[in-house]
């Protein structure tokens, strides 16, 4: 029995500018943990080899405690052995990179740069497939189906790229042929790119990243344990829990007669999850203006208590009888502020995004008159 872990896309030194205070620098370190979470999984389940299908690093370009830190972290769990594949975006475009990778890297990583076989194990043989240039535009594992090894050798394919239309980015063609495992007699083909883990078919597999870094997926993050009792056996896969964060998106849907903050407070996950849960509420539906305020208002509440909290309202359809606005102001400033917001809102001549705003600061407007009313 030949057992590894299968993973890809750690995307380390990711810098998640879109977020602010403390978050970015969370997540960053968090992917780092990944490296430590795997070598635990592979002594537990008595893998020696881990293969890492492309983008280990987020850039061309990490910054070099990025690097080196994670090649002390995989040094220090020795003799646990690491293959390192370039992926689009830690291509062998950067030469740099991967030669101060080829200089600082321990005895147990191992640099797979060149679509040559690497022996595992007596028996067992790795075919990688190294992503040239951030957009290859040829399936590079071809050459996998070509080489040739001795009967019963088991044989694994390492590569990083989209099988038809199938690409994270969603831009890239047909590139990797899906029928690849068995046209070159792969006992397994480890696959990077997509970040959700998907199975191609028995010998073929995206382990997906990890670590999740996007809402895009719901699944959490994994690693696959990978087992094979020979090159004929169809490979045993189990996934492996690895992620810390949580990315999560919540529909709320609203009836007139709801209560926003009742249904909100069904939906949110326990406290003791908050802190590594990033949440995105996606509000549909329809609530009134005072149900509107009272959402924005208990999300606004909750907030601290997650590692990101977010409302997407652009669903949430508001009523608003003259009463309400009235609550706000009968006459001046205020009130012709709240009137425009309304035709704003009910605009539909204008963006999504800005009817959504309108939407949003007639809440706010409503929630502040009434703050200051009581």
């Amino acid at each position: 029995m030949f057992r590894f872990l299968h993973s890809s896309d750690l995307h380390l030194g990711k810098r998640f500018g879109n977020f602010t205070g403390d978050l970015p620098s969370r997540l960053r370190e968090a992917r780092h943990g990944v490296i430590a979470r795997l070598a635990q999984h592979a002594r537990e389940q008595g893998a020696d080899t881990i293969l890492l299908a492309g983008d280990t690093f987020d850039t061309e370009t990490p910054a070099p405690e990025v690097r080196r830190q994670a090649l002390a972290e995989m040094r220090h769990h020795a003799p646990l052995r690491w293959v390192l594949l370039p992926g689009n975006h830690d291509s062998l475009q950067a030469a740099p990179l991967w030669a101060m990778l080829a200089a600082e890297a321990p005895d147990n990583v191992i640099l797979a740069t060149a679509p040559q076989p690497l022996d595992l194990a007596p028996g067992v043989v790795l075919l990688p497939a190294p992503c040239t240039t951030r957009r290859p535009g040829r399936d590079l594992t071809e050459w996998m189906e070509s080489y040739a090894t001795p009967e019963g050798t088991l044989r694994l394919g390492l590569a990083h790229g989209a099988i038809r239309s199938f690409s994270e980015d969603a831009v890239a063609g047909d590139v990797i042929a899906p029928d690849r495992a068995r046209r070159a007699g792969l006992a397994y083909l480890a696959l990077g790119d997509w970040h959700g883990a998907v199975e191609v078919d028995s010998r073929t597999r995206y382990s997906g990243t990890p670590e999740p870094d996007r809402f895009k997926h719901e699944a959490p993050g994994t690693a696959l344990l990978v087992s094979l009792a020979g090159a004929n056996a169809l490979p045993e896969v189990t996934a492996l829990p690895t992620a810390s964060f949580a990315w999560r998106e919540l529909d709320l849907h609203l009836l007139e007669g709801d209560d926003p903050v009742t249904a909100l407070a069904a939906l949110l996950p326990e406290a003791r999850a908050r802190r590594q849960t990033l949440a995105r509420l996606i509000a549909t539906g329809r609530t009134h203006l005072a149900g509107h305020a009272a959402l924005a208002g208990a999300v606004t509440e909750a907030a601290p208590d997650f590692a990101l909290l977010e409302l997407v309202e652009a669903g949430l359809a508001t009523a608003c009888a003259p009463d309400d606005l009235d609550l706000i102001d009968r006459a001046g400033a205020l009130r012709e502020a709240a009137d425009a917001l309304l035709a704003e809102a009910g605009d539909a001549s204008r963006s999504a995004a800005e009817r959504e705003v309108a939407r949003a600061a007639l809440a706010r407007l409503y929630s502040y008159a009434q703050a200051v009313a009581s």
